[in-house]
């Protein structure tokens, strides 16, 4: 079986991270219109990546423990970003620019395979939750994202799981209910 890209890519990124940073629980990482190509890794806490429409906010994505998270939009395109990551709770990361995390990758060719795999398998997941978010109800969504990341409902409040799969709060205590 071939090994997480994630996992191979955190190994050999190992020495090359620029710095380390924390966050205080709410802090935000990056808001609405920052410039910020940087990646970062989460070694401790948990993080949200969320975009508010004015009525509300829609959670996107999560990061915790050994994940990376970043504004892909400002990251692929340079430009200021549409979305704000901030901290669920205390966190401690790692943090590398674009400059410096291209010039690693683009260093060797199994770097580039490896990211270029993590692209594949970022790409993938994407597609997946549009699937779940247009042709499922709300129950079978929260099964396959169980099924799929179950860390997630031990690291991440409710009610910003509920803001994921795109139900009310209540409705996703409904469905926790009927799981005993």
């Amino acid at each position: 079986m071939l090994m997480n890209p994630l996992l191979l890519l955190l190994e050999k990124l190992e020495n090359q991270w620029d710095k380390e940073i924390t966050l205080k629980r709410n802090d935000f990482l990056i808001n609405k219109g920052d410039l910020n190509t940087n990646l970062y890794l989460v070694e401790q806490g948990s993080l949200r990546v969320f975009i508010d429409d004015e009525k509300e906010e829609h959670t996107i994505r999560f990061g915790y423990k050994n994940s990376i998270i970043t504004v892909l939009d400002s990251f692929l395109t340079e430009k200021p970003t549409s979305f704000y990551i901030q901290a669920l709770k205390k966190c401690k990361l790692k943090v590398i620019s674009k400059s410096n995390y291209m010039r690693f990758i683009n260093s060797e060719k199994e770097c580039e395979a490896i990211w270029m795999r993590l692209l594949e398998s970022f790409m993938y997941q994407q597609i997946e939750r549009e699937i779940d978010l247009i042709t499922y109800s709300p129950q079978k969504r929260f099964n396959r994202v169980f099924k799929r990341s179950p860390q997630l409902f031990q690291e991440i409040p409710q009610k910003y799981i509920a803001s994921y799969l795109r139900m009310t709060p209540e409705t996703l205590s409904r469905i926790l209910k009927n799981l005993d």
